[in-house]
């Protein structure tokens, strides 16, 4: 197959995909802008950091962290704490990135929550590059959320905007995901393992702190039984 034939299908195949991330990512991404507009920062700021920072909850406390007072080791591990959860994310992609060549430095740039969700999940259709189909899926994912940020940033001073609650946003999409997750699958034992374990998490560390120790139990869990998980996965 011709490689610009093969790149252009790749792409096709990833954009379905990713249209519910777009719907979630332009709008996050336009309240993303207002709110940084209404911080007096021009809007070059949203538009540079969506593209550089891509990390969609750590912009906007970054947005905070240059009207403070400079404190770099203060940023370092608050943005550390909350996004951990990508060394997970990373670790799991580590057989799926092999493989890629070049593409893999963009695939482990641009690695956040809603491409790892696709990526980890959907098996490429029959015909299609895994490494060219991630890396669209990468890549318009990214777009989504610039363009979301410019928009925001460009319109943010002729609009008044309350973002308030706007991160609900972001669940509301996760929680599609898992649906969409749990109908593809024929047993649940990931899912609800991951659930429970969360779900304990949260009762014994509360909310601001669960996160993390809900994502090293989930991982311990299923290490420890992914031959027998596998196992049942065969069978059914």
């Amino acid at each position: 197959m011709n490689k610009r034939i093969q790149i252009g299908s790749a792409f096709l195949a990833a954009f379905p995909y990713t249209i519910p991330i777009f719907a979630g990512f332009v709008f996050l991404g336009i309240a993303y802008g207002i709110y940084m507009n209404s911080l007096g920062f021009s809007a070059i700021y949203p538009i540079l950091m969506s593209l550089f920072i891509f990390a969609g909850s750590m912009e906007f406390v970054a947005a905070n962290f240059l009207l403070a007072g400079f404190n770099p080791m203060n940023a370092l591990f608050l943005t550390l704490m909350v996004n951990a959860r990508h060394l997970f994310y990373g670790l799991s992609m580590l057989d799926l990135y092999k493989g890629t060549g070049k593409k893999k430095f963009y695939l482990i740039y641009g690695l956040c929550d809603e491409s790892f969700s696709i990526n980890y999940t959907v098996n490429a259709p029959k015909g299609i590059d895994k490494g060219w189909f991630m890396f669209f899926v990468t890549m318009l994912n990214h777009l989504y959320w610039v363009i979301g940020a410019t928009i925001g940033g460009l319109f943010g001073s002729l609009v008044k905007f309350n973002t308030e609650g706007l991160e609900f946003v972001m669940t509301a999409l996760f929680v599609v995901i898992f649906i969409e997750q749990w109908m593809k699958e024929k047993k649940h034992h990931s899912a609800l393992a991951g659930l429970g374990l969360s779900a304990l998490s949260l009762i014994f560390f509360g909310g601001s702190d669960f996160i993390i120790p809900a994502m090293i139990a989930i991982l311990g869990v299923l290490t420890l039984f992914r031959k027998p998980l596998e196992k049942v996965e065969v069978a059914a």
